[in-house]
C-alpha cells in the first residue's frame, strides 16, 4: 500500500509521531511518504491507495493551516484516509482541583470531527483515527505514545 502522510506539527510532536508511524507501516512492507503541509501544495497531492493527516490541537480545534490543507486538498471522492491528533491529557483544574470529565473533555478534543466533517464532506472515506496524548501544550509525547501509533497503524491495516 502506498500512503501519503502530511502532518501540521508545530512543536515536533506530530512529527516524531508521523516518523513513527511510518516507520511501523513500513516494517510491514507499505511505502509511506512523510510530509510537513508546508512542503506540500494540497492541490497537487500525489497518488496514493490512503492519505493520512495529523494536526496539533490549539484551543480544541485543529491548526488552521491544516484546516486550509484539507478543505483545499484535490482527492477524488472514495479516497480512504486515517486521521491523528495531538492532544493534551485531562488535567485537575488548578482552582477545585476536579479532574474534567470526558464529556467535558470531549467538548475540547475537536480536532479529529473537525476534519472528518471537512473530508467526509469532500466524498472521502475514514479508515481510522487516533489520539496521541502529550504532557503539556508543547509536549512531550505522553509515555507509550509509540502503542497508541502501533494501534493506528493496526487500524489502518485491517481496515484498507
Amino acid at each position: 500500500m502506498r500512503i501519503e502522510l502530511y502532518h501540521a506539527s508545530k512543536y515536533g510532536n506530530g512529527a516524531k509521531v508521523a516518523d513513527e508511524f511510518k516507520r511501523v507501516m513500513e516494517a510491514r512492507g507499505h511505502q509511506v511518504n512523510v510530509y510537513h503541509i508546508d512542503e506540500a501544495r494540497a492541490k497537487e497531492l500525489p497518488p496514493a491507495d490512503l492519505y493520512v493527516f495529523g494536526s496539533g490541537t490549539r484551543m480544541g480545534k485543529p491548526s488552521g493551516n491544516m484546516r486550509r490543507f484539507v478543505k483545499k486538498a484535490n482527492l477524488p471522492p472514495g479516497t480512504k484516509y486515517a486521521i491523528f491528533a495531538t492532544h493534551i491529557r485531562e488535567t485537575p483544574d488548578k482552582k477545585t482541583g476536579k479532574v474534567p470529565t470526558e464529556e467535558e473533555m470531549e467538548r475540547w478534543r475537536r480536532t479529529i470531527p473537525i476534519l472528518c466533517e471537512i473530508l467526509n464532506g469532500k466524498g472521502l472515506v475514514k479508515v481510522a483515527d487516533k489520539i496521541i496524548f502529550v504532557r503539556e501544550m508543547k509536549g512531550p509525547l505522553e509515555e507509550g505514545w509509540q502503542g497508541r501509533v502501533a494501534e493506528l497503524a493496526d487500524a489502518v491495516a485491517s481496515r484498507s
